[in-house]
């Protein structure tokens, strides 16, 4: 209130400075104040004042008073400054976006001489690259829609349209096409992009001993590792973009990807059990957990997915025998001894060597989890069992469901440790099957090693007690 009082008495004693005089005192005449600012008072005068000490420089009049606007301001600034003069209006931010939106959607046209985003710049110089080949009308069937990591030194450029397109990365070219099933194929069974090119990629992989998991027509992470590896064994890369090449190396390795199987009346007789129970408990009061049908025990005898294996034979009755059906070759296991076993916790494969370094085989994996990790550091092969009964016990293990005695589980394929247990020497892990091979490498074990079944029988059939475990993380 005093600090008020003081300025409306000095501001009575200078009522009558003038404008000109306020100016001479201070500023350029033309209205600007450059180290002043001003207010106005209860009388609609302009006080300014010396904004360094607070003095009051003078009292200017409403009717005298000139009222300089921001935009006025940074007009001038721009004068002193010898910037041009903007001419056209300026454009709220929402506006423009809205417009480069418009433009770049091809809803409007670019104005001129501006770049629109979709095209170089007139003055940018740089040489000019063809034109990206466009995809015929109708899509080939059963094409390759994915190509494998770690091999676009592969490419070829002598190559047709089509090829070119398939040649290039998934991530380059967005979401894997769907194409139509080939005749006498289950589509509603054959799921999203699933082709035949691929299975012979997995089928071609497989002979190896370079396992691609299950066979399903599709590509993945599974079926890329395995391709890595076939390059690692082989020296070769697999040109999987290249059905030709394929062919002829699987003509090189067994010859035709699928053959033909006749159901007998042992394959339809079992023992089949209706349904596994989850629940160890129950588990346990069973005789076996044997397959629940002919078609989950043929699609594991030739390493395929149940729904592959069925949507390749529509309309066929699997539990009649005499049935002939469609499978694929998948050839003889690998053999040899195995000196070295590498579980690669990242990669998600464990990987199995002769002496001198040599890469015998290759399977996709599962190797522990987060809450329940596998060993770390290097283990050994203590003993190896076929078809294997499983002792779970909730101290020791894990805890299942409300079970909470020692339980001895009975062996089976669909037994939690599948058909094969290899025992390691750090207590209670080891390396085994599974009931549920399609999710290899897809989901997480309470530590062990887990394969599918037919990969866990042929590494067990190569593997002598003794032999190294190596786990890298």
């Amino acid at each position: 209130m005093i600090r008020l009082l003081v300025i409306s008495v000095m501001c009575s004693l200078i009522a009558g400075t003038s404008v000109a005089s306020a100016q001479s005192l201070f500023g350029s005449g033309d209205g600007r104040y450059r180290d002043a600012d001003s207010y106005i008072d209860q009388y609609g005068r302009e006080v300014i004042f010396d904004v360094q000490t607070g003095q009051v420089i003078a009292v200017v009049p409403p009717g005298e008073r000139r009222y300089i606007s921001p935009a006025e301001r940074r007009a001038e600034r721009r004068r002193e400054l010898g910037r041009e003069e903007r001419s056209e209006r300026r454009i709220p931010l929402g506006e423009r976006l809205q417009r480069e939106l418009e433009v770049h959607l091809g809803i409007r046209e670019p104005e001129a001489g501006r770049f629109d985003g979709r095209e170089r710049a007139p003055d940018y110089a740089r040489p000019e690259y063809p034109e990206r080949p466009q995809l015929p009308r109708e899509a080939p069937r059963n094409r390759v829609d994915r190509m494998p990591l770690g091999e676009p030194e592969e490419r070829s450029v002598e190559r047709s349209t089509d090829e070119q397109i398939a040649a290039v990365p998934e991530q380059e070219r967005g979401a894997v096409t769907v194409l139509p099933a080939e005749p006498g194929v289950d589509a509603s069974l054959l799921g999203k992009g699933a082709s035949e090119d691929v299975a012979k990629i997995q089928i071609l992989l497989d002979r190896a001993g370079l396992s691609p998991g299950v066979i399903d027509g599709r590509m993945g992470d599974n079926v890329n590792k395995a391709i890595k590896a076939y390059k690692e064994k082989t020296g070769q890369a697999l040109r999987t973009y290249d059905p030709a090449s394929v062919d002829e190396a699987l003509a090189a390795s067994g010859g035709d990807p699928f053959t033909t199987y006749t159901i007998t009346a042992q394959d339809a007789a079992g023992p089949y059990v209706a349904s596994v129970p989850a629940d160890y408990g129950e588990k346990a009061q069973l005789d076996r957990l044997p397959y629940t049908s002919v078609v989950e025990m043929l699609a594991e005898r030739f390493h395929m997915d149940e729904r592959y294996l069925q949507a390749i034979n529509p309309g066929v009755n699997f539990d009649r025998p005499g049935t002939i059906v469609k499978v694929a070759k998948v050839g003889k296991p690998v053999s040899g001894e195995v000196a070295r076993i590498v579980a690669d916790k990242a990669q998600k494969q464990v990987r199995v060597y002769a002496d001198g370094g040599r890469l015998l085989a290759a399977y996709p994996a599962t190797i522990g989890s987060e809450g329940t990790p596998s060993p770390s550091g290097t283990v050994s092969v203590e003993r190896i069992a076929f078809d294997p009964e499983y002792t779970y016990n909730p101290k020791i293990n894990f805890k299942q469901g409300q079970n909470d005695k020692v339980l001895t589980i009975p062996p089976g394929p669909n037994g939690p440790v599948g058909s094969i247990w290899i025992a390691l020497s750090k207590p209670t892990y080891g390396i085994h099957g599974t009931p549920e091979p399609s999710k290899i490498g897809k989901t997480f074990s309470h530590g062990c090693v887990r394969l599918t079944n037919w990969d866990a029988t042929e590494l067990a059939k190569m593997v002598s007690e003794g032999v190294t475990v190596e786990f890298l993380e």
